[in-house]
């Protein structure tokens, strides 16, 4: 009986290639943070961006980098730290969600190429794409019972839902590391916005001062 292949060893994860802008950088962090924030007492879910998902032999030795800009998946250990997504070495497991952030030059291939391996190759179930610059730009496709990709209908505001994480996807108009710009970010399924960490203590700061006027002005309250 015929061996299985022996998995690539010395996996590049760098290739020295700086995201498309600082908005793009943000736009990603916000992704990430603000999920993590959603699902700070949880510890089965791993999400990343930026990162390279190796999932062939083949892939490796054409030096065919795929580095989602967000990406997230379920049901795995969300404690193990990792440089990358090394599909072998994660039980065969593919992202379930990846959202590129697109720009010109990357526009034809996130909407063609990389499309075409989400859905034939990663199975990834949910997949959307925005261009931080382009407040109309957002898309987004689920695969269907037959595995191919059906685009989403955007709801009256324009957001997606994403059926997988239970979050819908739009955008934000406000400044966040002190940029000012139209952001993708998530909201629950009631509409409200996901918070980032430092937004949520904010929140907390806030009700807590609203809280202790109130007990200023009625030392009875309890």
């Amino acid at each position: 009986m015929s061996q299985p292949p022996t998995p690539p060893q010395n996996l590049i994860f760098d290739d020295g290639e700086p995201l498309e802008t600082n908005r793009h950088r943000i736009g990603m962090s916000i992704l990430i943070r603000s999920l993590q924030q959603a699902w700070v007492d949880r510890n089965d879910f791993f999400a990343g961006g930026n990162m390279f998902v190796y999932y062939s032999s083949a892939q490796v030795r054409n030096r065919d980098f795929r580095g989602p800009d967000f990406f997230v998946v379920l049901d795995v250990d969300g404690s193990k730290s990792r440089q990358g997504w090394v599909v072998w070495e994660e039980g065969g497991r593919y992202p379930d969600v990846i959202v590129e952030l697109m720009s010109p030059s990357t526009a034809e291939a996130d909407t063609g190429t990389k499309k075409d391996i989400y859905e034939r190759v990663f199975r990834t179930r949910d997949y959307f794409v925005f261009d931080p610059f382009e407040p109309n730009s957002l898309q987004g496709w689920r695969l269907d019972a037959n595995l191919r990709y059906q685009s989403i209908v955007p709801n009256e505001r324009g957001w997606l839902w994403c059926q997988t994480l239970g979050f819908w996807l739009g955008t934000w108009e406000g400044t966040i590391e002190r940029e000012t710009a139209l952001w993708l970010r998530f909201y629950d399924q009631a509409g409200n916005l996901v918070l980032l960490p430092e937004e949520a203590e904010h929140q907390r700061a806030e009700r807590l001062a609203a809280r202790l006027r109130e007990l200023g002005e009625n030392p009875n309250a309890l």
